[in-house]
């Protein structure tokens, strides 16, 4: 068994760049080389066993093979560890005790990641995979007012929910999202807040809504609710003149030149709200993370990205951060009682402490019961037949922790956890914080 951390070390973990764009990032006997040495050092650890199911993969493989060791494993199970992997980047993060400025220089997440970006590169991806990554394609189809209709009633059809698994593998009884034609960039159009904040703590004060591709087709009424939240908090809030899907789905299939394309749309058009003294918030975090960190990380060196991502927030550490300036109102004249709240992981791992349930608590007579487990989801992962099941298995004790809560209400940051957490549980409705925020706000 490996040795533990090295004693004493007080260091946090800190992150490499993504030499993605370098011939070696690519080469195969480097990748493989690489591969069996962290999952090596994976197999005598073992402490990520229980965090998704990429590492039981490994472990029962290994456990299974002529040897027990890595050396006995076909490589055909490395692919299906990555296959696994989402990215969640939760090892990382809370479990590893190898990652960097260790001297094994560990980083799970992003070793899957280079694996992704190989076999795409050589392999390219299936037609569904493309598609169900290319969320802004998507949405466009799905936006149009009628065709919105006819694909909102084809998924809630058990015949069409049929067709769709044998066409592109969604599993029939994963929760799939409602298309909306009245999008929140329409909803919103033109909109121009006439409130008047000033800077404080670390913030500007005023703020660009990057939707999402989720945010702006299938919940808008969350952008709605942002806007209302922070106009009430005096918080000038507009919208970027346009903006592309943030390259997360197309990351997590490995297809690195569509993030690259992404990024010189959104960032050409939001670094210059950031040069002129804005702040960027976004709904979803995985999208938040995509800015704060993956961007940065594959373009290290363009000035323009860390610009963009030192100004983006999560909404709730941005409203935290008012708070503390003494800059956000306290005067909520409803109340919410118990809230069962589950904690996605890519807000997990920004780092930034629980703000949305401090925030939460501010609310008089309100309970806050802080679930900090994976729902499984993954955007794409959770609703695939063939990880359906695996995707299940993880998010089980969130849904048997939201059961058992008896709450007012369940929510979650990520509206396709909350969905599928609650898909899970009987008689349950997931709402986003922000809808709860408002709420007490009685706005």
């Amino acid at each position: 068994m490996p040795p533990g951390p090295r004693e004493g070390s007080l260091e946090a973990p800190t992150r490499h760049p993504i030499d993605w764009q370098s011939p070696d990032f690519y080469d195969e006997e480097a990748l493989f080389k690489e591969l069996e040495r962290v999952y090596d050092i994976c197999h005598g650890c073992r402490r990520c066993f229980s965090l998704c199911n990429a590492f039981p993969t490994l472990f029962d493989a290994i456990d299974e093979s002529h040897t027990g060791e890595v050396d006995g494993v076909d490589r055909k199970v490395y692919w299906d560890v990555v296959d696994h992997c989402y990215l969640c980047d939760m090892c990382y993060m809370s479990k590893c005790p190898y990652v960097p400025p260790h001297e094994w220089n560990v980083d799970f997440p992003h070793l899957m990641l280079r694996a992704k970006a190989k076999r795409f590169r050589d392999s390219g991806a299936s037609f569904r995979d493309k598609l169900l990554s290319n969320t802004d394609r998507v949405g466009r189809l799905a936006g149009i007012p009628v065709v919105s209709g006819i694909v909102n009633a084809v998924n809630s059809s058990s015949t069409g929910r049929a067709a769709l698994e044998k066409t592109l593998g969604v599993d029939r009884g994963a929760p799939v999202p409602k298309y909306h034609s009245d999008t929140a960039r329409k909803r919103l159009a033109g909109h121009r807040s006439e409130a008047a904040a000033k800077p404080a703590n670390g913030t500007q004060g005023r703020v660009v809504l990057y939707t999402t591709c989720y945010g702006n087709r299938n919940t808008p009424e969350i952008c709605e609710d942002l806007v209302k939240v922070f106009e009430h908090n005096g918080i000038p809030v507009v919208l970027a003149a346009a903006e592309r899907c943030c390259g997360m789905p197309k990351l997590e299939l490995g297809d690195l030149e569509s993030v690259a394309a992404s990024k010189d749309a959104n960032v050409t058009e939001l670094v210059k709200w950031v040069r002129d003294g804005w702040d960027i918030i976004a709904p979803v975090p995985s999208c938040v993370l995509m800015f704060k960190q993956e961007l940065p990380l594959m373009f290290p060196d363009d000035e323009d990205v860390v610009a963009v991502g030192n100004a983006f927030f999560d909404p709730f550490e941005y409203l935290m951060l008012r708070h503390k300036a003494n800059e956000l109102k306290t005067d909520f004249p409803g109340r919410l009682g118990k809230v069962a709240y589950q904690v996605p992981c890519h807000l997990r791992v920004q780092n930034i402490g629980l703000k949305t349930r401090e925030i939460l608590q501010l609310i008089p007579d309100s309970e806050i019961e802080t679930i900090e487990r994976c729902s499984g989801h993954d955007g794409t992962y959770g609703v695939k037949k063939r990880f359906r099941q695996s995707s299940v298995k993880i998010a089980r004790p969130v849904m048997s922790r939201v059961a058992k809560a008896d709450a007012n209400y369940f929510t979650s940051d990520c509206p396709m956890a909350g969905q599928q957490i609650a898909a899970g549980v009987d008689n349950t409705e997931s709402l986003h914080p922000a809808t709860l925020l408002r709420m007490a706000y009685g706005l």
